[in-house]
């Protein structure tokens, strides 16, 4: 026979035992919910980009502007890691920059404000001037190891003229 005493711990265990099977069942609950909700987001979010694509037929500055990123993140993904932070960080910096000049370019095409206008310009010259410092960047950082394994020169017999 069960006492008093003995009836609370054993209803504690079963309410617990429930609780916790209920516990997993809410939280197995939520996250079947949140990966059918994001499901159901990017679907959107692809329904959405699809019907927009339709529309950059129409619109050829958004397409030349998409065509830029695009023509980007090939040009990024291509490269290679150097090991080095700083190499790493310019070679990566140039298609940037230059999808910034394409879509700048773009943008004088066909942008009407005037404001908008002058950042393009601004873009344009600033940008292209950076790439050049970059490019630069990268030709002396590969020179110099070059020059750093060339074997001294041979000793003409000049030098010892004087």
């Amino acid at each position: 026979m069960i006492t008093k005493r003995e009836t609370l711990p054993i209803a504690k265990r079963f309410l617990a035992r429930r609780l916790n099977g209920a516990i997993h069942l809410f939280f197995a609950a939520a996250v079947a919910l949140t990966i059918l909700g994001i499901g159901l987001f990017r679907a959107g979010a692809q329904s959405e980009t699809l019907a927009d694509g339709s529309q950059s037929a129409a619109d050829p500055d958004w397409s030349e502007l998409v065509a830029s990123m695009d023509k980007m993140h090939m040009a990024m993904g291509a490269i290679k890691q150097s090991g080095n932070a700083d190499v790493d960080f310019v070679r990566l910096m140039l298609p940037h920059h230059q999808a910034a000049i394409d879509m700048a370019k773009t943008q004088l095409l066909y942008g009407k404000d005037p404001q908008m206008r002058r950042l393009a310009q601004e873009i344009i010259t600033d940008q292209q001037l950076e790439i050049e410092l970059m490019q630069r960047w990268l030709k002396q950082r590969e020179s110099a190891p070059a020059k750093e394994n060339q074997a001294p020169a041979a000793n003409t017999g000049k030098d010892n003229q004087k």
